[in-house]
C-alpha cells in the first residue's frame, strides 16, 4: 500500500503516528534485564491511548544491571541530570513562579523532585 495513502487513512481513524528519535530502551523484568541499543521507536497515539513500537534486537542482561550502569555513570549515555534535578524541571519551576533558576533548583531538591510541591513552595 501506498505510504501516503496509509497515513491518511490513520488519520481518518483518529491514528497518530511519531518517529521517536532514541538512542537506548531498557526493559527491566525480574528475571533479566533487555537492552536495546540500535533501536526504532515509534509512539502511536490512537484516539488518547499512547502505544510504544520498539523495533530492534535486545541484548540479555542480568536483572537490575542496565539500570545500574546508567546510575553509577558506567553508561555512555548517562547524563548530568540522573545525579540531581534536571535544568528542564528547574525552568518549569522558575517560569511558573517568577523565582530564580537557583531558587528553583533548590525547591525541587528539598522536595525531592516534585514540582507541583516546588512550585507550591515558591508561590
Amino acid at each position: 500500500m501506498d505510504p501516503r495513502k496509509m497515513k491518511q487513512m490513520m488519520e481518518q481513524m483518529g491514528v497518530d503516528m511519531e518517529e521517536l528519535d532514541a538512542n537506548r530502551v531498557v526493559i527491566e523484568t525480574d528475571d533479566a534485564d533487555l537492552v536495546f541499543e540500535d533501536v526504532d521507536v515509534n509512539k502511536i497515539d490512537a484516539r488518547g491511548q499512547e502505544t510504544y513500537q520498539v523495533v530492534g534486537s535486545p541484548e540479555e542482561r542480568d536483572a537490575g544491571s542496565a539500570a545500574g550502569a546508567i546510575e553509577s555513570g558506567d553508561s555512555e549515555d548517562a547524563t548530568d541530570e540522573s545525579a540531581g534535578v534536571p535544568d528542564d524541571d528547574v525552568e518549569i519551576v522558575a517560569m511558573r513562579t517568577g523565582a530564580s533558576e537557583d531558587a528553583a533548583r533548590e525547591a525541587l531538591e528539598e522536595n525531592d523532585g516534585d514540582l507541583a510541591a516546588a512550585v507550591d513552595q515558591l508561590e
